[in-house]
Formats: C-alpha cells, structure tokens, sequence
C-alpha cells in the first residue's frame, strides 16, 4: 500500500470519526428535546390568538419530531463546527487554529440570532399581514402542522443564513475565498439569495422583500469582514 493510500485511508477513517461524533450528539439532542416538546410547544404557542387543531394523529407525532429536530439541529451546530476544525486542524498553523477555533462559537451564537430575528420580527409581520387579508371574509382556522411548518420555514432558514459572515470569514482565513472574489460573483450571489428568499417564503411580495434584504445585508458584511481577514492575513504573512 502506498503512503497516499495510507494517507487517504486516514483522511476517511478520520471523517467517519467525526461524522459519528456529530450523528450520536443530534441523536442524543433529539432524545432530550423529545422528552420536553410539551415544555417548548407552550412556550411557542403561548402568543397564538388562532386556533389550532390537529386532523389526524399522525400531525401530533410530526409537530413532535418537527420541534425536537429544530432543538437538536441547534445543538449540534457548535460540534459540528468544532468536529469540521478538528478534521482541519492538521493543515492549519498554530496561529491559524486560534483564530479559527474562535469562530465555534460564533457561529451557534448567529445561528440562535438568526432564528431569533425570524421568529421575533419577520414571522410576525408576515403572519400579521397574511391574517389581515382575510379581514371578515374567512374564518381562521389553522392545522397545527401548517401552523408550525409555516413558522419553520420563516426562522429555521435565516438561522442558517445568518451564520453566513462567520463561514466566510473562516473560508478567506483558510484561503479558500478572497473579498475580491466574493465581489466578482456578487451579481450571481444575489441571484441565488433572491432565488433562495423566494422558494421559503409564502407567495407574498411584502414577505420576499422582508426575507431578501437582510440576505444581502449579510452578504455585503460578509465581504467587508472578508476584507478584514484577507488583509490581516497578508500582514501576518509579510511580517512572517
């Protein structure tokens, strides 16, 4: 066997580790954040001025596997995170590992702020809005499962979406991404951010705009955060 099989049988032993490590800790999450849906389905229910109603019994088993998969994914970003630097940290310098271990936090930080502005500002609004269609023509009537699907897809993704300045950051620190070339693919970026507000928010022109401007808010911090990593690390390898 050659030493770059030997290598790469290492590399894939490696990553099966993490994946592991990552796999148990969202099974054991999720373990927890079953045993107290009751406890978190109040919590988010509690401001609700509609009424909710299940059709079936199989709705009450997804609102419980829909709210304990939301716990347990939110848990698992720091070791996820932490599992990618640990796959990485042979190829970083010391100075590079501070640097990027640093980020771990960071990014489940943003992830709970993320669902936080999706929850607290753009969920209402929209909610509001959509209800104050309906005016005295319809009797509002919810499913508890479009209900929650609904609220899912206005906060889970801006969950993710706001950890996008964080793995920019860590990408131009490892070299990957440059702020020249986040500015070279900008008007493709924008495509895609549109596309992406487009296809999780309800057919709704207010709710678009709402969900597509923060998006390129974000993109446009991270480039110049990129901007801050990218002449640092020039610095850092000219004094070297």
């Amino acid at each position: 066997m050659t030493k770059h099989e030997m290598d790469l049988i290492g590399h894939l032993s490696e990553l099966r580790k993490r994946l592991i490590i990552v796999l148990g800790s969202f099974i054991l999450f999720f373990i927890l954040a079953f045993m107290y849906v009751k406890e978190i389905y109040r919590w988010l229910s509690k401001d609700i001025d509609v009424t909710l109603a299940v059709l079936g019994p199989s709705e009450i088993l997804w609102v419980y596997l829909m709210i304990a998969c939301v716990v347990s994914i939110s848990g698992t970003i720091p070791i996820v995170a932490h599992q990618i630097w640990l796959f990485v940290r042979p190829a970083l310098t010391p100075k590079e590992q501070k640097v990027t271990l640093a980020y771990i936090p960071a990014l489940f930080i943003l992830f709970l702020v993320g669902i936080s502005f999706g929850y607290f500002v753009i969920f209402p609004i929209v909610f509001d809005f959509l209800l104050s269609l309906s005016e005295d023509m319809f009797y509002t009537f919810f499913t508890t499962e479009k209900y929650f699907r609904f609220m899912l897809h206005m906060t889970l993704p801006f969950g993710f979406l706001f950890e996008l300045p964080v793995i920019i950051m860590f990408l131009t620190s490892l070299g990957v991404l440059n702020p020249y070339r986040l500015q070279k693919i900008r008007k493709y970026a924008y495509f895609v951010l549109v596309l992406i507000a487009v296809l999780i928010t309800p057919p709704d022109l207010l709710a678009d705009i709402l969900v597509v401007v923060p998006m390129l808010f974000l993109y446009e911090c991270s480039v110049l955060l990129s901007k801050v990593v990218y002449k640092r690390k020039q610095k850092l390898s000219v004094a070297a």
